[in-house]
Parts: structure tokens; C-alpha cells; sequence
């Protein structure tokens, strides 16, 4: 259980040491339950358990299990949230916190600029359950204001967007949806745990891959939804607990050691972000370098206000398009192509072709999704390596 005085914490002490929980054989690194299910001394004690189990009982590894709500705890605390429930991956997150909440009838507004599978869930699977979604240019706080209706029942955004890096005003959007009595959920996935202030900003709930910057080594899925205690547990758990979205017990236990280093790898991976991207600013290769905390990006002063970092990844456009973006991508040596984010290992990805693959031409250029659009997340490697790498990449163009 969290130790005495841990709200006093600051968040890396938090990120090693809450919700920890140790067997009889006191164990300094956290134990893998792997089971999944309990035995009950009685039948008496397993019929009590059934029908109220309490905090620190757990019936089935579906509904619960010690080694993944370590990482529930950890990661709440973290976040400053009530509680969480842990998922099998990022979009089982997204679509648990949506689903489980919404009816028939309701009405949803979101930004159109969402990952790939973000959308699928928006325009594919809600609507097939009745649920009206109003898309929206995230960055234009009218088109919100002219969108969110007295019958609202959910707003959901990424803080930064994937993969054109649009940073959407939290606390602006957060007050037009509480007017109207709407439920805020916030992918914060780019934005990651170490720079997050969503729920300070006025989020109600908010939705991470933890397979991204949490495991942060390319190892497991997992994904994680925060929110009030009363959220999670009457709305949220039933939904996924019925439903078979868990996380497994050992990726949790991976959860849980990749938060104890979370903050020293994230702002390792900022620093060289930031200054990789600058580095690039106006090589002639490039039509543009994206990153939220560089002076040249149209939401800069935003990004600086919610954010205390840039985040660990940056997007820029290289002329001619797709076979010179692959004539890059090819000559690269360290980086390699891939489509995850937020890993040890430096990663470039080209969206137009893989991650947002499925999206019509004409709605990948309204998302500022060019053939030529090349995301890149910065791992723990040398910066100068990397950079020395990116132009090597460049000079093939």
C-alpha cells in the first residue's frame, strides 16, 4: 500500500516508490502474481468476496490482480488522478473509456486529428452503437464552441496530436464541455505522464499507451484510463472487467519498472528532441520541422503553457514527397522504421503509409498528412549520433 506522507511526494519519488505491495518474503522488487484467480478459505469467505470484495481482495485476474494494481496505484499517483484501471493496450483504454459510458442517442465531439486507430473507433464503431461524433479542428476553439451541444455527453482529444504535433488548449476546451455537463477524455499519450496537467487543466479522464513512454523499451502492451474513483470503478471496470480488456499481470509488473525510470528517460529524450528539431530548422531538404516547443510552431505559446517540455518527438516534411520521404527513411542507420513511439530506441515512421495507411487522400491532407510527412521519435541514443544520422538521411535526398 502507498506509504505514510506519499501525497507530499514529488513525482519521480512517487513514480518509484507508491502502490507498492510486498509478499511475506519482503521482496525489494515488486512481485509478479502471475494467476489468474484466487483461492478462498470457505465457501462462506469466497460467497463474501463475490458479493463485496474489498481493497486488497481480488476474485479473478479479469476483475483484478496484485501486481496490476500496483501499477494502477502508481501510475494514479502520478498522474494526480483518484484512481485507473489498466488495460491489455492503449486502445483498449480509448475504446473502454468511450464505450463504457456512451448509450444510444448520445452525442460525441472530438478533434479529427487522432492516430489511425483513435478514428476507427470515432467513425466506425460508435456510430455503429447509435452515438452521434461531431469531428472538429482541435486548434479552433470556435468550431468546439459551435459543436458541443446541450446534449453533449463526451469530448475526447489528444493534447498533442499524432502526428502533426497540434496542441490543443485543455482547460479552454475542458470549460465549454462542463458548461454543457459533458465528460472530458484526454489522450495524452504525447504528452506523457512526466509533462502531463491535463487533470490540473480540467480533464475529467484521461487515456495513455502505456506501451508507449511508460514501458518504454518496446517490450509490452498495455494502456492505462485515469479518472475520478467513482468513474473507474461504477462505469469503466464493469465495462472492461465483463469485457476481457485487462492487462496481464506480468506487462503490468513491466509497467511498473518502466515508470521507476520514466522521468530521467523522458526528459533525456526531450532535451535531444528539442534540440534535434531546431538543428533542422531550414535544412534545405526539409518543408518543415514540427515541434510544439520551437518558436516557427503556430501553438508554441500554448505548448509552453501546458507543457514544462516539448515531448520526445518531432515531425518534419521533406520535399518531393513520398519516394524521396523513403529515399531518406532508407539510408538511415541508426534510426529505424517502425511504428511505435516513446521507445529507447530511435524510430522514424512515414503516417501516410502505415499508422493513418487507411485514411482517403483528401482527409489525410486536411490533417496536414503529406506523402512527405515523416514522424520521428528520439530514444536514449547520442543526440549528435542521431542528428549526424537524420542528415545522412537528408544528404540522400
Amino acid at each position: 500500500m502507498s506509504a505514510s506522507g506519499s501525497e507530499n511526494w514529488r513525482p519521480r519519488t512517487r513514480a518509484v516508490r507508491t502502490g507498492s505491495r510486498r509478499s511475506q518474503y519482503g521482496e525489494v522488487s515488486e512481485a509478479i502474481f502471475l494467476t489468474q484467480g484466487f483461492v478462498y478459505d470457505t465457501a462462506e469467505d469466497a460467497e463474501a468476496r463475490f458479493r463485496e470484495a474489498g481493497p486488497d481482495e481480488f476474485i479473478y485476474a479479469r476483475y483484478g490482480n496484485p501486481t496490476v494494481a500496483m501499477f494502477e496505484e502508481r501510475i494514479a499517483a502520478l498522474e494526480g488522478a483518484e484512481d485507473a484501471f489498466a488495460t491489455a493496450s492503449g486502445m483498449a483504454a480509448v475504446n473502454g473509456a468511450l464505450v463504457s459510458m456512451l448509450r444510444a442517442g448520445d452525442h460525441v465531439v472530438s478533434s479529427r486529428a487522432l492516430f489511425g486507430s483513435c478514428l476507427y473507433i470515432l467513425e466506425e464503431v460508435l456510430p455503429r452503437c447509435g452515438v452521434e461524433v461531431t469531428l472538429v479542428d482541435g486548434t479552433d476553439l470556435d468550431q468546439w464552441r459551435a459543436a458541443i451541444r446541450p446534449d453533449t455527453r463526451a469530448v475526447f482529444f489528444e493534447s498533442i496530436s499524432n502526428p502533426t504535433l497540434e496542441v490543443i488548449d485543455i482547460a479552454a476546451v475542458c470549460e465549454m464541455a462542463h458548461e454543457a455537463g459533458a465528460t472530458v477524455i484526454v489522450d495524452n499519450v504525447f504528452s506523457t505522464p512526466v509533462y502531463s496537467r491535463a487533470i490540473e487543466l480540467g480533464a475529467d479522464v484521461v487515456v495513455y499507451s502505456a506501451t508507449k513512454h511508460i514501458d518504454g523499451q518496446g517490450r509490452c502492451l498495455g494502456g492505462v484510463i485515469l479518472g475520478s474513483r467513482e468513474f473507474i470503478r461504477k462505469t469503466v471496470e464493469p465495462y472492461l472487467k465483463h469485457t476481457g480488456g485487462a492487462l496481464s499481470p506480468f506487462n503490468a509488473w513491466v509497467m511498473l519498472k518502466g515508470l521507476e525510470t520514466l522521468d530521467l528517460r523522458v526528459r533525456a529524450q526531450t532535451e535531444a528532441a528539442q534540440s534535434i528539431a531546431r538543428a533542422l530548422e531550414g535544412h534545405p531538404k526539409l518543408s518543415r520541422v514540427i515541434y510544439p516547443h520551437l518558436e516557427s510552431h503556430p501553438q508554441q505559446e500554448l505548448a509552453r503553457r501546458q507543457m514544462e517540455g516539448g515531448g520526445t518527438l518531432f515531425s518534419v516534411e521533406i520535399a518531393g514527397g513520398q519516394a524521396e520521404a523513403f529515399r531518406a527513411l532508407n539510408a538511415l542507420e541508426i534510426f529505424i522504421i517502425s511504428n511505435n513511439l516513446g521507445d529507447a530506441k530511435s524510430i522514424v515512421t512515414h503516417p501516410a503509409t502505415t499508422t493513418h495507411q487507411r485514411l482517403p487522400d483528401e482527409q489525410k491532407a486536411e490533417l496536414g498528412i503529406t506523402p512527405g510527412l515523416v514522424r520521428v521519435s528520439i530514444g536514449l541514443e547520442d543526440a549528435r549520433d542521431l542528428l549526424d544520422d537524420l542528415r545522412r538521411g537528408l544528404d540522400a535526398v
